[in-house]
């Protein structure tokens, strides 16, 4: 079953189940779909799908720390909470220690030799990774190897 139609069928269960925060996450998520397909003109695939889901993670951890900082922690917890209800429609985030192997393999396929070849790394590593770790670690993590 397609990204897209799991996100419905849950949106229907919270519906039956009348959870009102989780409905509401949910069909955020499907108006980002429905937004995305209405603007390009496309039909949302998996792997589009993920690079929305994770796009709206960033977007709800940047708000968090935005409001943690403003001192509007009831606020942060609205964020926190979409973002676990995101998160399940999101893989297995990858552990830091496949995650500098990934890196040190991309590097090597690429035969990056220095920072001006970051582009191809992360070139390679982004479809592998997508929705699975956050794209500043991996950033951070390619930048260290060099």
């Amino acid at each position: 079953m397609s990204l897209t139609a799991t996100v419905k069928d849950a949106v229907k269960a919270a519906m039956r189940a009348k959870e009102k925060e989780r409905l509401s996450a949910l069909r955020l998520i499907t108006a980002e779909f429905k937004k995305v397909e209405v603007d390009e003109r496309i039909e949302v695939d998996d792997a589009r799908a993920l690079e929305i889901l994770d796009k709206m993670c960033k977007q709800r951890r940047d708000s968090i720390k935005q409001y943690q900082d403003a001192g509007r922690d009831e606020l942060a917890a609205v964020e926190q909470a979409e973002i676990d209800v995101i998160s399940e429609f999101l893989p297995e985030a990858i552990s830091d220690e496949e995650l500098s192997q990934m890196v040190s393999d991309a590097i090597a396929q690429s035969g990056a030799a220095g920072m001006q070849d970051m582009g191809k790394v992360m070139g390679i590593l982004k479809p592998k990774v997508q929705g699975r770790a956050d794209m500043g670690k991996v950033s951070q993590m390619v930048k260290s190897q060099f």
